[in-house]
């Protein structure tokens, strides 16, 4: 039996209405891929929680972890995926990869231009949707 894992991903606007988008690394399982940032939920954690550490700790930024925007579940080779995307806007500091193997700003409309990591596609067509 395949273990699920509960991740949150950050859709993160800028005031110019591009969404962050990080490059995974090729020393990440699913390399070179496109996703939202983000990581696992921790027992005893929100959402919200969850989210803001996780960027805090993959990002060095802080942010306001909003509502869910998107929910899907995805079943990978070895893993199952839940991915919660919530929307959040940044409280303090700039945005730097340290896990990831680049961070880039893109406007909604041009989304599709990556490729994006198998469980991210559903909350990217979504965003699309919304423009």
């Amino acid at each position: 039996m395949k273990k699920t894992v509960k991740v949150v991903g950050a859709i993160i606007e800028n005031a110019q209405n591009e969404v962050l988008c990080a490059l995974r690394s090729h020393e990440m399982s699913l390399p070179n891929l496109w996703e939202f940032p983000g990581g696992k939920v921790e027992v005893d954690e929100n959402l919200q929680e969850a989210l803001e550490r996780e960027i805090q700790e993959e990002l060095g930024c802080a942010i306001d972890a909003g509502s869910v925007f998107h929910s899907n579940v995805h079943e990978y080779e070895t893993f199952i995926i839940e991915l919660i995307c919530v929307r959040a806007s940044l409280k303090s500091g700039e945005p730097k990869p340290s896990e990831h193997a680049t961070l880039l700003w893109l406007p909604k409309e041009h989304l599709t231009s990556l490729v994006w990591a198998p469980a991210d596609i559903p909350a990217v067509e979504a965003l699309i949707e919304k423009v």
